[in-house]
């Protein structure tokens, strides 16, 4: 229990987005890019990885790669048919299944190999092997419901980490956390009839998906009061990032006293991302995973999920992976003065405060 682990494979950065512009297919008015493809490029991951490995951080990480699931391990979560197909097209020229998820041959090995990661990461925690542990996933998975990709995410990582725990009776009780800036819809969907998984997700109000993710969803049946969405309005910053983990993550936490908490790290909330309209600062994140580790005593899991600015990805990762460590290798944001001039003034602040704190008396009520 010394160590931190942090989970990575060079095969999953040769994952293959398409040719894209952005978001749109290139084509008819859409002209290619110098860097063409999907904005969810394996860039801001491996400079991730190479700043932790220039700085050498990474030196006193348990640096690690696992075997991917298997198709019946994915089926623990996804429907067979789509299970099917993903291999079909895989084993071909590759394709695209839902929207905004295509892929070229082997894209399901490498989806399966992402997955393999984040319970690589899980496991090892919940036996002690590992203290804490960070998945550097790719592709992400939190948008992919149980048969339908999107939002870049082909197989939901953290819903087959989980079931894969559950099912090798290490844990019966899970929280996920999503802070990466859009909903964690599928998640959410998969666990919305469930009350062994705490789903909390805080993001950029109708962003993405622009139809999910409002409060009034608590979850259904025996899942009822066990999904919390917390959608914060475009501008909201670091100070209202730690009062939404102080005045609701933490308590909801707390009162359903997880056996584990999964972070669905997402650095799409920073100031600089091109997806969202966020202010958050690296410090932001560090800070973040500092009030986590202090609820769990250190014992914490997370998988990596957005992100698009690949100058600014790697010091938000990088920083998180210094408070989940505990290291003495410590880096200066070179673009938090920047931010601090972007922060919301007084007015703002104030009423991004009132909605946590109506938010916050919402989830209360119960």
């Amino acid at each position: 229990m010394t160590k931190t682990g942090f989970f990575t494979d060079e095969r999953c950065f040769w994952h293959s987005g398409g040719n894209y512009a952005l978001l749109l297919p290139v084509g008819d008015l859409v002209q290619p890019q110098a860097a063409g493809g999907l904005p969810e490029s394996p860039e801001s991951k491996r400079r991730f990885r190479n700043l932790l490995e220039v700085t050498g951080l990474l030196t006193e990480l348990d640096v690690r790669s696992h075997r991917p699931v298997t198709a019946d391990e994915a089926q623990l979560v996804h429907d067979a048919d789509y299970i099917t197909r993903f291999q079909e097209l895989s084993a071909g020229q590759g394709g695209e299944l839902g929207l905004r998820t295509p892929f070229g041959p082997g894209g399901f090995d490498i989806a399966a190999l992402s997955a393999g990661l984040t319970f690589g990461a899980l496991e090892a925690v919940l036996t002690g092997d590992l203290r804490n542990a960070y998945a550097l996933s790719r592709p992400p998975g939190h948008h992919c419901t149980a048969d339908w990709p999107n939002g870049f995410c082909l197989m939901n990582n953290i819903a087959i980490a989980i079931e894969m725990a559950r099912l090798a009776g290490l844990a019966e009780r899970f929280a996920v956390v999503d802070w990466d800036v859009h909903h964690g819809n599928g998640t959410e969907a998969i666990f919305y009839d469930r009350a062994d998984v705490l789903t909390l997700s805080v993001h950029q109000n109708h962003c993405y998906p622009s139809d999910t993710g409002v409060s009034d969803d608590r979850g259904a049946g025996a899942g009822e009061g066990f999904n919390v969405n917390i959608p914060l309005q475009p501008g909201a910053g670091h100070a209202t990032y730690l009062q939404v983990m102080d005045q609701i993550i933490v308590p909801q936490l707390e009162a359903f006293q997880p056996d584990i908490v999964i972070v669905a790290c997402g650095f799409d909330a920073s100031g600089f991302d091109p997806l969202a309209r966020m202010v958050a600062t690296a410090d932001t994140f560090a800070e973040m995973t500092r009030k986590l580790k202090q609820f769990t005593d250190g014992r914490l899991v997370m998988a990596h999920e957005g992100g698009y600015s690949e100058a600014y990805v790697p010091f938000c990762g990088h920083v998180v992976m210094e408070a989940l460590s505990g290291s003495n290798v410590k880096i200066q944001d070179p673009l938090a003065s920047r931010l601090q001039g972007y922060q919301p003034n007084e007015i703002f602040e104030k009423h991004h405060a009132n909605w946590v704190s109506q938010l916050a008396e919402f989830f209360a009520a119960g």
